[in-house]
């Protein structure tokens, strides 16, 4: 499954260039996804009443992954990792990732600088 992250789904929501087009081809496709990690974060940036509706209407075609104690798990393993390297990410992102880990999904976004420190992480970039 190829999961999107936050920063892909806002190109798509603002119908930015390429991440729009790629994100409406795989929403077609039906295995694609996202996090409840980025789901809580596109939400809590929707100010207006259409742009809830436009969130609530792009979140409803796809499926959203769960953070759950395997989850916890391998996010805490990523943070410590990235830490050791001495160039560490936001706690968000180590959910992410851990979520993407744990199911054996690649990750779409536009952040690779961030994500790409992360062992056994799967990504593609837009």
């Amino acid at each position: 499954m190829i999961i999107a992250d936050t920063h892909v789904l806002i190109d798509f929501l603002r119908g930015n260039g390429d991440s729009a087009k790629r994100i409406a081809i795989e929403i077609e496709t039906r295995s694609f996804g996202t996090t409840v990690i980025t789901a809580f974060e596109i939400r809590a940036g929707a100010r207006t009443a259409r742009q809830k509706s436009a969130v609530d209407t792009l979140l409803d075609a796809m499926n959203i992954l769960p953070f759950g104690p395997e989850e916890a798990r391998i996010a805490a393993e990523v943070r410590q990792q990235v830490e050791s390297q001495g160039k560490p990410i936001r706690m968000a992102e180590c959910m992410i990732a851990a979520i993407c880990i744990a199911n054996n999904s690649v990750l779409i976004t536009r952040n690779l600088e961030a994500f790409e420190r992360v062992t056994g992480l799967r990504l593609t970039g837009i």
